[in-house]
């Protein structure tokens, strides 16, 4: 029995595989004996799903900064051209809206990421007109019109406030400081806000510039009131307290209505744009505009799309780019296009026969037919409105008669549809991107700088080097220490 016990412990032995044995050193350190080895089936699922995700979130965001690079580069040359003392740089108008269902921040952080750093790389300024509801947006460009056509000599009896940018606007004016030359344009972040823009440009320039009279109130005649007698004046007069009701503080009553006004009411409605006569002051041409892309959408069920949208930004920087940097060049603008192919057909017509349903009788006139055709202003991101959130798409119950600029359908004067402009990207400049891209050039009037190694670039970026080219900018001080310094 011992025999085969012992026997049969060699043969065990002589199975088992014999461990490297540990580094002296290593074990005079107290480390213990690491053997590696191959992670288990369920590290190796683990590190593979986040690995990949890890890896595809790398790729997409160096792609971002090349595209992001690529553009800001084709306009960086615009930062260098002088500009005379008595001149104001080119200023663009950026409309910002908060996306249906979410707040401002969204779309602030949208701005900021894809078309602010385009802006910036060509050094141009630019004005920023928020909305945060429904309306905001199509009031505060509307009466940035009828002010331009005060400001023209159009008779009105509104009485402006003066503000801090009448002054300013005055003081240049004065000391004969002009704007740069050159043609400014219209920034458009999203569906919604190009709805309003829309809106809000036929309202300013096809309604009245005095506000129209309010629609009167019904007058209620009140009730006599009762006689108190001698028995009710010595009774305290304390309300008895309506069952399932909460009476509210004062401050929060005010808080409320504070909450329930709306922008300014429209001047104008659609169907009458056929009706108003053109003002004097309308130009044959109007600033070009451009709408960008601005893709958002909420839901726990939609977690896959945002997923998806989430590693594939590089796709919304390089349409974002492209549309901002032709803005910024505003080399070449067309006018919008009246084509069929701009969109759905079926949803175009079905919009073209309500507007002209809406018409006064006898109005045959061609320039003052509000749809005369599809026009392309129409169908402009119009993707967008299938990820709007469902409550934005509810209607007013007790108000179904409210006109919505989020929901209602673009309704176009011929007038000023016609004299609308966008900004395309021309074949050279594009052309130019490519190169741009593919390192083979570099920016205009600018020598590209040498090379930098990655460990280098990270060894000055942790504050343990000094960048050779930020050296070279660097002043150079003379002796103040020596005899003929003061």
């Amino acid at each position: 029995m011992a025999e085969s016990s012992t026997s049969a412990a060699s043969g065990q032995a002589q199975s088992t595989p014999t461990s490297k044995p540990q580094n002296p050193a290593l074990k005079m350190m107290g480390l213990p004996n690491i053997r590696f080895r191959l992670p288990s089936r369920n590290w190796m699922i683990f590190l593979t799903i986040t690995g990949s995700f890890t890896a595809a979130i790398l790729y997409d965001r160096r792609e971002k900064r090349r595209a992001q690079k690529k553009w800001c580069d084709l306009v960086a040359h615009l930062s260098k051209e002088p500009l005379p003392v008595e001149e104001m740089r080119r200023k663009l108008t950026v409309f910002l809206a908060a996306p249906p269902g979410d707040g401002l921040r969204t779309a602030r952080e949208h701005f900021k990421e894809y078309v602010k750093p385009i802006l910036v790389a060509a050094a141009l300024d630019y004005n920023v007109i928020e909305g945060r509801r429904e309306g905001d947006i199509r009031a505060a460009f509307a009466e940035q019109i009828r002010k331009q056509r005060r400001r023209a000599g159009e008779a009105s009896t509104v009485v402006e406030e003066t503000t801090t940018e009448d002054i300013v606007y005055q003081a240049r004016k004065s000391i004969g400081v002009r704007d740069e030359p050159g043609p400014k344009g219209d920034l458009v972040i999203g569906r919604h806000t190009w709805k309003e823009y829309i809106r809000g440009l036929h309202e300013g320039w096809l309604g009245p510039l005095d506000p129209p009279e309010a629609a009167p109130e019904e007058v209620t005649v009140p009730e006599t009131p009762e006689v108190p007698t001698e028995r009710d004046a010595d009774t305290p007069s304390t309300p008895e307290p309506v069952e399932g009701r909460k009476e509210e503080p004062k401050g929060d009553q005010e808080k409320k209505s504070a909450q329930t006004i709306g922008p300014t009411p429209a001047y104008v409605a659609p169907v009458d744009y056929s009706s108003r006569p053109l003002p004097p002051s309308v130009p044959q041409s109007l600033d070009g505009s451009i709408p960008i892309v601005f893709p958002h959408i909420l839901g726990f069920l939609n977690t896959p799309i945002r997923l998806y949208r989430y590693i594939n930004q590089r796709h919304l920087a390089e349409s974002v780019g492209r549309d901002v940097a032709a803005i910024v060049l505003a080399s070449y603008a067309r006018p919008y296009a009246d084509d069929s192919s701009f969109g759905s057909d079926s949803d175009l017509s079905a919009t073209r026969q309500n507007a002209n349903s809406n018409l006064p009788s006898g109005d045959s006139s061609p320039d003052a037919t509000p749809l005369a055709g599809n026009y392309e202003q129409q169908s402009q991101l119009e993707t967008e409105e299938k990820e709007w959130h469902k409550s934005v798409h509810k209607k007013d119950e007790s108000n179904p008669d409210k006109e919505r600029e989020w929901l209602d359908d673009i309704v176009l004067d011929r007038r000023i549809a016609s004299r609308m402009q966008r900004f395309v990207l021309s074949p050279e400049e594009h052309a130019r991107a490519q190169r741009l891209d593919q390192g083979v050039e570099y920016i205009i009037g600018e020598n590209r700088p040498p090379s930098v190694s990655f460990w280098q670039r990270m060894w000055i970026k942790y504050g343990y080097g000094e960048d050779p080219e930020l050296a070279k900018r660097k002043p150079i001080l003379g002796n103040f220490d020596g005899e003929d310094g003061h």
